[in-house]
């Protein structure tokens, strides 16, 4: 939860949209597209308003309608270059 907080404070206009979803026995999987601007802190770099646009993969364990596992993928590499974290093309 922390790093959630944290991302949303360097995030502040994050959004983020369900491009699908699959319920499978006991597990759901969501595929998560996000997009905002880099306008806070994260770390010790500060934003200048630059775009971020990834996508992210959850896979929750669900037991008795109450989340009791979940696994979160995500393309980091993408992410941090695009706040300039990371130097490099993001293509």
């Amino acid at each position: 939860m922390l790093a959630s907080k944290a991302f949303r404070e360097a995030v502040p206009d994050l959004n983020c949209d369900i491009e699908q979803m699959i319920i499978a026995g006991d597990r759901v999987v969501a595929h998560l597209h996000f997009q905002g601007h880099f306008t806070g802190t994260f770390g010790a770099s500060k934003g200048k308003g630059q775009v971020v646009d990834f996508v992210a993969t959850d896979i929750y364990q669900i037991q008795s309608g109450k989340i009791i596992a979940n696994w979160h993928i995500e393309d980091n590499l993408k992410l941090m270059k695009q706040i300039a974290i990371l130097q490099g093309n993001t293509h």
